[in-house]
């Protein structure tokens, strides 16, 4: 059983080696990230995490976590570097005004099972960055690997003579000691599912979340269709599956769709029978349709073992691909499992006869599967794109790549995150990519400048010099 001040306890030693991070200089808070990030960047460090929280949960693939890991650290620090976070920040001089940037104080985070590493380290970037202090709390699947994962972090902050209580890890967890957090902290990041995040709102502190769900993407007739599909392949098995930007769904036009399967398998992905597509089901949710949570996260081959499905390439098969005899159909889409979040390599493949009703079917999907998280389209048509984006209720729609780049990519200019929030289309307080700028205060200087007076007649328009009726 927990101490019971131990909550307690943990915040009040943040907010002491918060306050004496409160008067860094830019330098000296740079030094400090630079000593983390390089601590958790190291090969040998991000393998031995890697194992670790795959020993823990058996979700996802160990050397994906560590190639996941490194590339994380490497995309934040990437997206840190230069930035002024200390003092002044912006200076307006012909509005007379300046922007000075201050700590948040302590930050209560829930932190997830899938990627845990990754999800800690990319957290604490970030939040140093800014100066402000970190508390974890992480799902207890994973409180091994993340409280090893801390450790690297405090041995680096030590390395520079910063405090080693800007970081800390709850020594145990669960939904009360996480609640107690949440409302003794400044602020709350909660990265998990929907009840983490509803929990957070419900704290009483100001908090951003993650949104729930899992990317639908639209495959045109005019789209390079052997590039989308090495690319949904990779994306949609990566870390088998277990990230919320993995693909999901697909929907493909019915011209091409037979030619999109055939570049589907070549790229190892393997088309299920409406037979095995039944097999699968059984043994990926219960008859009421809830994931089995001991089989996600699992390699390809070993969900099709367990539900006798034979593949051509066992070695080789990193997707299974639930095509039936016949793709669904966007128009006539219901809610039902195989379309929902399945964190495992799993891919559902839908058709569509015209561009509206491929639309249509994204914006059902996101209203089954999460509004808000995000959406991708494979086309070489700008307006079709335009008009995706126009139309769906998704903070993301990512264009002839694979949806993985949500959370950062060095092919597009997408931030580098943890945290995806999803507006209030997902119930979160704001919607793009949980960032830096999140972490600060600011304090506005405001001095007297000349007047500036409005042009009534060129603010009203036509309606200058009407009479009210």
């Amino acid at each position: 059983m927990p101490h019971p001040d131990m909550v307690r306890a943990a915040l009040e030693r943040a907010r002491e080696a918060q306050r004496e991070a409160a008067r860094w200089s830019q330098s000296r808070t740079d030094e400090v990230v630079t000593a983390v990030g390089w601590h958790c960047y190291q090969e040998s460090t991000a393998r031995r995490l890697a194992l670790l929280s795959h020993a823990e949960t058996a979700l996802g693939d160990p050397e994906h976590l560590h190639t996941l890991q490194r590339r994380r650290v490497l995309g934040v620090l990437r997206d840190l570097h230069g930035q002024s976070t200390v003092g002044v920040v912006e200076d307006l001089p012909d509005l007379g005004l300046r922007r000075i940037a201050k700590p948040l104080g302590v930050i209560a985070v829930a932190s997830p099972a899938t990627a845990p590493v990754p999800g800690i380290v990319c957290n604490v970037l970030p939040m140093l960055k800014t100066r402000n202090a970190a508390v974890f709390s992480p799902n207890p699947r994973v409180l091994g690997s993340a409280r090893a994962t801390v450790r690297v972090v405090r041995d680096a902050l030590a390395e520079v003579s910063a405090p080693v209580d800007l970081v800390q890890c709850l020594e145990h967890t669960d939904r009360r000691t996480s609640a107690e957090l949440m409302a003794g902290a400044d602020h709350v990041v909660a990265i998990g599912g929907a009840g983490t995040v509803r929990r957070a709102y419900e704290s009483g502190t100001p908090a951003v979340g993650a949104g729930v769900g899992n990317p639908t993407v639209v495959v045109d007739e005019t789209a390079d269709l052997a590039d989308a599909a090495e690319k949904i392949v990779t994306g949609a098995s990566y870390n088998n599956g277990t990230s919320c930007s993995s693909e999901s769904n697909v929907l493909v036009h019915t011209s091409v769709v037979d030619e999109f399967s055939s570049q589907l398998s070549s790229w190892g992905g393997h088309l299920c029978t409406e037979t095995e597509t039944a097999r699968l089901r059984s043994v990926l949710w219960s008859a009421d349709g809830k994931l089995d949570r001991d089989m996600i996260g699992r390699p390809a081959t070993d969900l099709a073992e367990a539900a006798g499905i034979r593949t051509a390439r066992p070695d080789k098969t990193p997707l299974l691909v639930l095509a039936g005899d016949s793709p669904l159909h966007a128009g006539e889409l219901r809610d039902e499992p195989i379309l929902r979040e399945k964190i495992s390599p799993v891919l559902t493949l839908g058709r569509f006869d015209s561009f509206a009703e491929a639309v249509s079917g994204v914006q059902r999907l996101l209203d089954i599967c999460g509004k808000g998280h995000s959406c991708g389209i494979h086309s070489t048509r700008a307006d079709r794109v335009a008009l995706l984006a126009e139309a769906v209720d998704s903070c993301r729609v990512v264009v002839n790549q694979s949806t993985m780049t949500n959370t950062g990519s060095f092919e597009s200019g997408v931030p580098f995150t943890t945290t995806l929030s999803s507006g209030s289309w997902g119930g979160c307080s704001t919607s793009g990519n949980i960032t830096w700028r999140t972490f600060l205060n600011h304090t506005l200087i405001s001095r007297p400048i000349a007047a500036r007076l409005p042009d009534e007649k060129l603010l009203f328009g036509a309606y200058w010099g009407r009479e009210a009726t």
